[in-house]
């Protein structure tokens, strides 16, 4: 899993390294997030460890594999943590409007 991580940080997808570049200027307030981190058998696009924050990017496909996004979810809380989810258009549209539901969501916890 730990290998597939590396490999998943190189392949980034457009939306995913639009909104990195916004987490990683988050580091000056002392927040710091892993990109495509290993949870168990999962691996999630951007995780803020000690904040227990996750954030997910779904394109199209998620279209197809809501169950599967259900169940993925329900572990990562059961792990405690908070997994909040963005479509990669409102990251590219609104990366403002995405960047103000993760602060609101970083005060929450």
């Amino acid at each position: 899993m730990l290998h597939r991580a590396g490999e998943l940080r190189h392949e980034l997808t457009p939306a995913e390294k639009k909104l990195w570049l916004y987490l990683r200027a988050m580091r000056e307030d002392g927040i710091r997030f892993r990109r495509q981190h290993a949870i168990g058998q999962y691996i999630a696009d951007f995780c803020a460890p000690r904040k227990k924050l996750i954030i997910e990017l779904d394109g199209s496909q998620h279209l197809n594999q809501q169950d599967r996004d259900e169940e993925r979810t329900t572990y990562l809380q059961s792990q405690g943590y908070k997994v909040i989810r963005f479509w990669n258009n409102d990251v590219m549209n609104d990366i403002e409007g995405v960047i103000r539901s993760i602060q609101f969501a970083l005060e929450e916890k």
